[in-house]
């Protein structure tokens, strides 16, 4: 169960708004797979992260579309970390209240980040719903994951209300991973053995994406990374393996060069294997780096902590792709807000931040028996990364032009309204399709659209646990093989001298599709009721919310992104 969208929200929660609450609109209700397993003891040590109000986000803002903006003379003039900080570290009254605020409760044990606006405090459950009023910590089990979390809404006294976004590990339950297995393909159909193919592996998909052996790392400076989180991690043997089978036709690395963060212990998992051995196998022979974060505390929120890290680390991959995502209708319109102001640090220092659309095509939302909306996924919505949806092959043996893959993610924000970058394409979809867009009332027009561009998500090989494990699927199949390209275009940059390509967006719609293979067939799931059947967005000639702008085209990608 989820709150209701966000622009009802100020109606369902107005009573909530003189008391304190940084986040009414947060759901706290919690789904039926978690089972409580009761009230955390007074003494029990909790670990809270509390967001500090920023200053100068509308600056930094406009910082990241000028140096993101191909045509700007500020582009590629990205800034350092401790730049970064100086712009937005909180004012010396919000350090103080909010730190005078915990000391008043006994709260000393607290670390900050290199820009002063995370504090991260060790307490115990006795003083957090103290300083918390409302909260009611619990600890929920699902599987083997054990997370404590609070059963009710938090407020804070009305002095420090204005200098905090929100108080993280409380709320938000980590989502379930997104890799599929699907059926076999269609073996009943009779192809010609020439070209035939059993599955997508990295020399299909070099091939595809017009990847030739030499098409490799060479710059020292560049790196790239995966984020994991929820028990996930991937095994250095797997990844060994994985090249030893499938990377014998280009040079390439079979270690990961950094693991940030503790691994798991126990069998690896398949979106972990999945994401580390298809990025270092199309950004081939570059340094790679792991950010695995399965949440060292039971209150700690792993993408939170992810996003903690890229505040208070000044040498960071160019590149980092992620398959997180949750349905945006269940997050706080505060905490998003907030991450999308992360996003923004991490774009104009040079970063391209890539993240998977999803596996629910449209998503479907029941707001009665008679009323379904779409569902959009956060971080996938927030204008501030790329996104990244899925294609499948026409003829699923055979390298071929590509279809919408009918899981891959796409729509439109309830949340973001919709960037400037992108306001062209997107009204040029919504006109040339309106007579086939499904009814207004399942989306909203005027936000943030999403995916950017895509790549195969289906039917791929993984070697997981030393065994190659075919019919792996899903968007994070399709996000780190984008990044993997886009890490082989900055090694390219680098080695001339030019910035790497940063937050990618309004070059990516300035190309208006150039140098990418256009999707223009399929659509993808939604609601299955009667007015859609099923049925959500199609691919469409040039932009659409189901492929983006299409797939990689790597030497035509490559070219058009070093001729700025």
């Amino acid at each position: 169960m989820h709150a209701l969208l966000t622009f009802s929200i100020p109606l369902l929660f107005s009573s909530l708004a003189w008391s304190g609450y940084l986040e009414p609109d947060q759901d706290v209700l919690i789904q039926d797979d978690w089972t409580d397993a009761g009230r955390v003891h007074s003494t029990g040590e909790l670990e809270l992260t509390f967001a500090l109000k920023q200053q100068n986000t509308d600056l930094l803002e406009r910082t990241l579309k000028l140096v993101s903006d191909p045509d700007s003379a500020q582009n590629g003039k990205h800034l350092t970390l401790e730049e970064v900080s100086s712009l937005v570290r909180p004012s010396e009254l919000t350090q103080k209240v909010v730190r005078r605020w915990l000391q008043s409760h006994g709260v000393t044990n607290c670390l900050t980040v290199r820009t002063g606006d995370f504090l991260q405090c060790s307490m115990t459950a006795e003083v957090a719903e103290t300083l918390l009023p409302g909260s009611r910590f619990h600890r929920y089990i699902r599987d083997d994951l054990s997370v404590v979390r609070s059963s009710a809404p938090y407020s804070v006294h009305d002095d420090v209300h204005q200098h905090l976004d929100f108080v993280g590990g409380l709320h938000r339950l980590p989502p379930k991973g997104q890799v599929l297995r699907k059926a076999t393909p269609n073996r009943k159909q009779k192809w010609s053995r020439m070209g035939v193919h059993l599955g997508v592996t990295p020399s299909i998909l070099r091939a595809r994406y017009n990847l030739t052996a030499t098409d490799v790392g060479t710059a020292q400076n560049n790196s790239q990374a995966v984020a994991q989180f929820l028990e996930q991690y991937y095994n250095p043997a797997d990844l060994a393996e994985f090249m030893g089978m499938y990377g014998r036709n280009f040079k390439h690395f079979s270690k990961v060069d950094r693991v940030i963060g503790t691994q798991g212990a126990g069998k690896a998992g398949l979106e972990a294997s999945l994401d580390v051995e298809y990025i270092m196998s199309t950004g081939a022979n570059i340094s790679t780096w792991v950010f695995t974060n399965q949440g060292r505390h039971e209150t700690q929120e792993p993408f939170l902590q992810w996003m903690v890290l890229l505040s208070n680390m000044s040498d960071l991959p160019w590149v980092h792709t992620t398959s997180y995502g949750d349905d945006e209708d269940s997050l706080s319109t505060a905490y998003m807000m907030r991450i999308n102001t992360e996003f923004m640090k991490a774009g104009v220092r040079g970063l391209s931040l890539l993240f998977a659309s999803g596996d629910s095509g449209a998503g479907c939302k029941h707001l009665d028996k008679d009323q379904n909306t779409f569902r959009p996924s956060f971080p996938a919505s927030s204008p501030y990364v790329t996104t990244v949806g899925g294609t499948s092959f026409k003829n699923p043996f055979k390298i071929t032009d590509e279809i919408t893959d009918y899981i891959s993610g796409g729509g439109f924000s309830n949340v973001f309204k919709m960037p400037d970058y992108q306001a062209s394409a997107v009204e040029g979809y919504l006109k040339t399709e309106a007579a086939s867009l499904p009814p207004l009332s399942y989306f909203n027009t005027s936000g943030r659209a999403y995916p950017d561009l895509a790549a195969l998500s289906d039917n791929y090989w993984v070697v997981i646990n030393r065994v190659p494990v075919p019919w792996v699927s899903g968007t994070s199949a399709s996000t780190p093989v984008v990044g993997g390209v886009l890490s082989l275009i900055n090694d390219q940059r680098l080695l001339k001298g030019r910035p790497a390509l940063g937050f990618l967006n309004p070059r990516l719609y300035k190309l208006k599709g150039q140098a990418l293979f256009d999707v223009t067939e399929g659509c993808h799931l939604s609601c299955l009721d009667e007015l859609v059947q099923g049925k959500g967005f199609c691919a469409a000639p040039s932009w659409d919310p189901v492929t983006g702008w299409g797939t990689p085209n790597y030497p035509a990608l490559l070219a058009a992104l070093l001729a700025e």
